[in-house]
């Protein structure tokens, strides 16, 4: 099993010795296959040759014909002849008036005969005066210039051989043999002819270049219907380049395709490389060396100078030195930056390729610093962290402001997110949602701030459910000891009927008189103990329909007629419509306004008026009951609303204490809204009803 595991290894780690041997001697061949044909050729071959399928396609003829049609152009356009040139007719008006302005500058800063109170022209007329044998050294010095540009370009023409030109604009003509008409160059083998606004070439294949492309834009960008340049190539001339071009063609054929299977044989080498490195043959994991130890960020670093010094040494100037130095040379700077490529890869493949970096160490240093500082400091810390550090970063990563910008609002966004995240559910807990959870995924402010938030929430939940199952509790047994309080009372009330109908002494009359009055008081807390409990327990059904409110109240006012009278009061009502239609249950809403006046009646002044208004707008219908208490009102409408709360603290007057506490579960379950208000002694019901 061991000798196995043993033999796969070797075989893999041989494999990926000879890839990579493969690979630099491939790399180092085929790059000195291109710098020995640069060099050899002296520039005479190139890539393009490849492309081109004979000489007239060439760089050489292209060069050639651009060069000389170009000269024979400016002198025809621009000089002329030595005595167009010698009168000044060459002369560039733009670059003359350029350099007298110049001088005129010169005359502004350091002639005294500059005078800044006199106009621009005045001061030119001094400066023409003063100048005016500098101004005529300009445009001398720019005629001898025109003529030695003149000569220099004749020279140039003089020293082709082998192609013979004839140009001329009527008056001015420039050649180099005999031959001057346009059958004379018809009879050369290979004839460029350009003559009122036409090219005419031989052979066809020169149509197929570069070069005829640029004559015509040529002929059609300048007027030439007097101009006419003529070329003619001998046939020494174009044996000669045409046979120097075939055998640069078949040099440049026979090393690229030697280039080409280099580079094939080194890619495969390079891919079977990037697949198998850093990779066992017993195992996926990914497994470093020691080369592999440098720094990512340095690696780059190095790998990029070794390029630039490979790239120095090929750009220096070519000898025997430097090409019997190419090879070693080229051999020993693959050789490391593929080491290092091939380490590059293996932390990409082991996903390091990040974090094994120099600079991601140094910010994650700095960033772990501060993140722990800012976690863990107060508010003031954090900020002056923020206001200095921030800045201080932008400084420090200034090649990379960008990134900055955009990661420093990133974390601002995200920062406000969170906020957003905890307002919202603030407000969700404040609407009621108890239940909801703020959750902040870092660490931080935000983060401890939402969690006190929620432990807040919880700790009100917990405690709304205690007080709900308080009230629920409360409610039962109010509802079974009423319930229980009953059966007995009844037999209580029959017994003391019974004893009434008896004849009895005075003293015992008295006795069962007053049992008599307390039980029924005892009966009448009873049935509403009962009545208040299942009123807040919602245990009571609710049939929803259309009743209008004045009717119902002018109607319970009339059956109340008799305690009206009883207790002297006056009843003012007060609304705009006889037909005024609520949405509610007749018998509760009836019951609810029942009680109210029943509160009336027991805690009203007598010989006083009792106000009722009814208001309607789109949606409610307000109905507001007003009277004098005939009792100090000293406490609030919000303390009034308890249960067994009486306005009369002495607790001598009749009630129970539940009728306001009933009457507003009767008007909630309606879906109603029950409001009280104390202004000094008057007493103001107001009831919200939905309309109809």
């Amino acid at each position: 099993m061991l000798d196995t595991k043993l033999k796969k290894f070797s075989y893999s780690y041989s494999l990926k010795i000879i890839a990579f041997v493969l690979a630099i001697t491939t790399f180092t061949a085929a790059l000195y296959i291109v710098f020995d044909t640069i060099v050899k050729s002296n520039g005479d071959i190139n890539p393009d040759m490849l492309f081109q399928d004979n000489y007239y396609e060439s760089d050489d003829f292209y060069n050639d014909v651009e060069r000389i049609t170009g000269n024979l152009s400016v002198l025809l356009e621009e000089y002329k002849n030595k005595e167009y040139i010698n009168a000044g007719n060459s002369i560039n008006e733009n670059e003359l008036e350029d350099n007298t302005e110049n001088l005129y500058y010169q005359f502004v800063d350091e002639s005294k005969k500059y005078n800044p109170n006199l106009s621009d022209n005045e001061n030119r007329e001094i400066f023409r005066e003063e100048y005016k044998a500098q101004i005529e050294n300009i445009k001398k010095n720019m005629i001898e210039n025109d003529l030695r540009r003149y000569n220099l370009i004749q020279n140039v023409l003089d020293d082709y051989s082998g192609i013979n030109y004839f140009a001329s604009d009527g008056t001015n003509t420039f050649k180099n043999s005999n031959n001057t008409s346009i059958k004379d160059f018809e009879e050369y083998p290979s004839y460029i002819l350009i003559e009122n606004n036409n090219v005419e070439v031989t052979p066809e294949e020169i149509s197929n270049g570069d070069i005829f492309w640029r004559l015509n834009t040529y002929s059609n960008n300048i007027d030439l219907t007097n101009d006419k340049i003529y070329l003619g190539f001998t046939d020494n001339y174009l044996r000669t380049e045409i046979d120097e071009w075939r055998s640069n063609k078949n040099i440049i054929e026979d090393k690229s395709y030697q280039v080409l299977s280099l580079s094939l044989i080194f890619l495969i080498s390079f891919i079977y490389l990037i697949y198998s490195i850093g990779r066992k043959p017993e195992d996926d994991d990914i497994h470093l060396s020691g080369v592999d130890k440098i720094y990512t960020d340095i690696n780059i670093v190095i790998e990029f100078s070794l390029i630039a010094l490979w790239t120095i040494f090929w750009a220096a100037p070519h000898n025997n030195v430097s090409i019997k130095l190419f090879i070693p040379g080229t051999v020993i700077i693959s050789t490391l930056g593929l080491l290092l490529l091939l380490s590059l890869v293996k932390h990409i493949k082991n996903k390091t390729i990040i974090k094994h970096s120099v600079t991601y160490i140094i910010f994650h240093k700095i960033f772990s610093f501060f993140k722990e500082v800012y976690n863990n400091g107060n508010i003031a810390v954090k900020i002056i962290l923020i206001v200095i550090g921030y800045p201080l970063l932008v400084v420090a990563t200034f090649f990379m402001f960008p990134i900055t910008i955009g990661v420093a609002a990133y974390l601002v966004l995200r920062k406000i997110k969170e906020f957003n995240s905890i307002k919202e559910g603030v407000k969700r807990i404040k609407d009621g949602e108890l239940n909801h959870e703020i959750n902040i995924e870092s660490k931080g402010e935000f983060s401890r701030l939402a969690n006190d938030i929620n432990s807040i929430a919880d700790g009100l939940n917990q405690a709304v459910e205690n007080e709900v199952k308080s009230e629920r509790l409360k409610s039962e047994l109010i509802s079974n000891v009423s319930h229980d309080i009953r059966t007995p009372l009844t037999s209580i009330i029959t017994y003391v009927d019974l004893l009434k109908r008896e004849e009895h002494d005075e003293q015992t009359s008295e006795y069962i008189d007053v049992l008599d009055e307390k039980s029924q008081k005892l009966k009448v807390l009873t049935d509403d103990l009962f009545e208040a409990s299942k009123a807040n327990s919602g245990n009571i059904p609710v049939n929803l329909e259309k009743i209008n409110l004045v009717s119902l109240i002018t109607q319970g006012i009339g059956e109340l007629d008799y305690k009206v009278k009883e207790s002297n009061l006056e009843f003012k009502m007060n609304y705009k419509s006889e037909k005024m239609y609520v949405m509610a249950d007749g018998k509760l809403l009836w019951r609810s306004i029942e009680n109210l006046f029943s509160n009336v009646f027991k805690y009203a002044v007598k010989n006083s008026r009792v106000y009722i208004d009814i208001i309607e707008n789109d949606e409610n219908i307000y109905l507001t009951i007003k009277n004098i208490s005939a009792y100090e009102l000293n406490i609030s409408p919000d303390e009034l609303m308890e249960r067994f709360k009486r306005g009369d603290e002495s607790r001598n007057s009749p009630g129970s204490g539940l009728g306001l506490s009933i009457a507003k579960s009767l008007i909630e379950l309606q879906g109603g809204e029950f409001k009280i208000q104390i202004d000094g002694d008057l007493f103001k019901v107001i009831l919200k009803l939905n309309r109809a």
